[in-house]
């Protein structure tokens, strides 16, 4: 609680004084990541307190040491001495966090890897071994990781500076109105759920988001679409198609469906169709980071998915 004799003071600055143990840069990530809080409401870093204002920060849990190594079977669709790429199933975890500290992509990874001697880059610290970038649980398809800190780093730079080329399939609930499209909005944190991001205007947490997409396929209520996010952030994809009116299909959250049942689309009942968001990293072109080689890598749209455009298409 702000009281009387700090009122007016920026938030960093109250937060500096309060909590002497953390460092001012921890400080500023937590502000920059929404993890602080004013009377409800995420805050930035210059907001002017006021007496009797209720300051909430989240602090995160204490790292944990790295994964462990678990013989999970995976689908490699590149693999030398210095990066790798997966066929990433849906379900998987790419690295441990609260909640999902097994069944990894990190475990596995370090289980296939770390037994031929070369194992996975620690730049991502050690919870996230060679891991580059990630997909969402649920989300299947292409992932790349390194084996060396010097690949980490070239692979890294070039998602920074967006050359890598990411093209996604996804069945989505309703149709987009146009055929192809450009959808420019910024992404921040979602004002009342936590796990949940939104197009957001002006800001703390909001950054640009720029995603294409191209109907590939339209059916009754649902399509098939490629989409190409030409920036990286949370939930991108999801939250740009939910944005237009078409969240991506048997996405809980921002669709409000976990289940696809076959009477959805008036087919007989019977199994479920779906039980995860149809979304399928299906390819990704980057550059080898030890010969500079332009690489196509492809994993081919999963089984669920097929099944469900097979009941569209009969519907």
């Amino acid at each position: 609680m702000v009281a009387p004799e700090s009122a007016g003071l920026r938030l960093d600055v109250f937060l500096a004084r309060m909590i002497p143990d953390q460092s001012r840069s921890f400080l500023a990530r937590a502000i920059e990541k929404g993890a602080v809080r004013v009377d409800g409401v995420v805050a930035r870093a210059s907001v002017k307190l006021k007496a009797g204002s209720l300051v909430c920060l989240d602090v995160p849990e204490p790292p944990r040491a790295g994964p462990a190594a678990e013989e999970i079977p995976l689908d490699f669709l590149l693999l030398d001495e210095v990066m790798a790429a997966v066929n990433k199933p849906a379900g998987m975890v790419v690295h441990p966090a609260k909640g999902n500290w097994k069944g990894t992509l990190a475990g596995a990874l370090k289980w296939h890897l770390e037994r031929e001697g070369a194992g996975l880059s620690s730049l991502g610290g050690p919870t996230r071994p060679g891991i580059v970038h990630r997909l969402d649980r649920d989300t299947s398809g292409v992932i790349v990781v390194a084996r060396s800190e010097d690949a980490h780093h070239r692979l890294a730079k070039q998602f920074e500076r967006r050359t890598v080329e990411k093209t996604y399939l996804a069945i989505t609930q309703g149709q987009p109105s146009f055929d192809r499209d450009e959808i420019s909005a910024p992404i921040g944190i979602h004002p009342y759920q936590r796990e949940k991001m939104a197009v957001r205007q002006d800001h703390a947490t909001s950054r640009e988001a720029v995603t294409r997409y191209e109907v590939i396929e339209r059916f009754r209520g649902a399509a098939l679409v490629r989409v190409a996010p030409k920036t990286g952030r949370t939930h991108q994809i999801r939250v740009h198609l939910a944005h237009i009116g078409c969240p991506v299909l048997c996405d809980m959250l921002y669709s409000g469906r976990s289940v696809i049942e076959p009477t959805l689309f008036g087919l007989s009942a019977g199994p479920p169709l779906l039980t995860r968001q149809a979304l399928h990293a299906a390819s990704l072109a980057i550059d080898h980071p030890a010969t500079g080689e332009r690489l196509q890598l492809a994993a081919p749209l999963p089984a669920d998915m097929e099944g469900m455009l097979a009941a569209l298409r009969q519907a």
